[in-house]
């Protein structure tokens, strides 16, 4: 595990706290902002996710946090859907957008519960369209995820850490919401590398913001390659019924390799409610990438979502259980790696 970043951390008043998996892998967990900022091999000290570079040293850190901004630490957060109710308080007006401080950072309580982590938070917010508020509890449990290629021989050519995060949502009064909301989870990595999105069948792309340079983008039949390489801010979207629920993102690391893979369950069944901002009536959207290299930093994110609850019908409450498998080695290595966990077309 990085000491250096958790030392850091603590020197801006922003303690962690770390969870240690049996085969060694380690999470820095940040409460604040009830994130996972880091994820470490046995041994290492390379973070398989993206931080901000403020991190780095504990002056950036105490003037990043003192700072009046999005305080966007990195690694791997929750949100919730829609974007359009809770990030734009004046939809269909796209100015201001704004981070809702109520779960991000929110206020997250941390216990520990037979090995593994839990990180909750409560809050109540008034989404945008409807006017209504809503009384909502997130809560976040670490526990191992193993790694998946264990039993084949060329897991011993690549380091490798993991874990499983399970997400809970619920209305705090137990009774179902008026308005449907849905879980959003988003990964951050270092920018530069190329996002792998196995599909049942040829998928169509919805450009969420920004203009996706073609040379960018390759989409075969089941297959959709994303090279997150551009100046500027974009985001795509892929909706349910044609994604499967894995996504990969595969970039260079000196003269290694670093594969990380998310590993979700998607529903087309579901409601999935998060839409693009000019386009509200457009949903179902399950997995989003959004590549950012800006004043905001420089990262690709990988995004999913869960099917929302509430509405009239709707549950009162969902858990999602999901897997961050990564994966570090020689380049020909962590292809063949791809090729088992994502699709032979890697």
């Amino acid at each position: 595990m990085n000491r250096k970043l958790a030392e850091t951390l603590a020197s801006a008043d922003k303690p962690t706290e770390t969870w240690t998996s049996l085969d060694g892998s380690t999470a820095l967990v940040l409460p604040y902002g009830g994130r996972i900022l880091g994820l470490f091999a046995p041994e290492s000290e390379r973070n398989f996710f993206w931080t901000h570079p403020a991190l780095d040293a504990a002056e950036t850190a105490r003037a990043f946090y003192q700072s009046a901004e999005w305080h966007n630490s990195g690694g791997d957060r929750t949100w919730l859907a829609p974007e359009v109710d809770f990030f734009f308080p004046n939809f269909p007006k796209l100015d201001p957008y704004w981070q809702p401080r109520e779960f991000d950072p929110g206020n997250y309580r941390v216990e520990q519960l037979n090995g593994s982590m839990v990180l909750t938070n409560r809050f109540t917010y008034k989404l945008s369209r409807s006017q209504q508020t809503v009384d909502l509890e997130v809560s976040k449990r670490l526990t191992p995820a193993p790694n998946p290629l264990r039993n084949l021989d060329c897991a011993e050519r690549l380091s490798f850490a993991g874990y499983t995060l399970h997400t809970r949502l619920a209305f705090g009064d137990g009774k179902a919401g008026p308005v449907q909301v849905g879980l959003w989870s988003l990964l951050q990595f270092p920018h530069g590398g190329e996002m792998l999105f196995p599909t049942f069948s040829k998928a169509t792309i919805t450009t969420f913001f920004g203009q996706i340079d073609a040379g960018d983008l390759s989409i075969g039949p089941h297959m959709v390659r994303y090279m997150m390489r551009a100046q500027g801010e974009h985001k795509l979207g892929l909706q349910a019924a044609v994604v499967i629920g894995r996504v990969g993102y595969l970039h260079s690391e000196g003269a290694d390799s670093c594969l990380v893979i998310r590993n979700f369950s998607v529903n087309p069944s579901g409601d999935y409610v998060d839409v693009p901002w000019t386009e509200p009536d457009c949903a179902g959207f399950a997995i989003e990438a959004c590549n950012v290299n800006s004043h905001l930093g420089s990262f690709s994110e990988l995004e999913y979502h869960v099917p929302a609850i509430g509405g009239p019908g709707g549950e009162r409450a969902c858990e999602d259980a999901s897997q961050v498998w990564a994966f570090r080695g020689r380049r020909e290595d962590i292809l063949e790696a791809a090729r088992m966990l994502i699709s032979s077309d890697v």
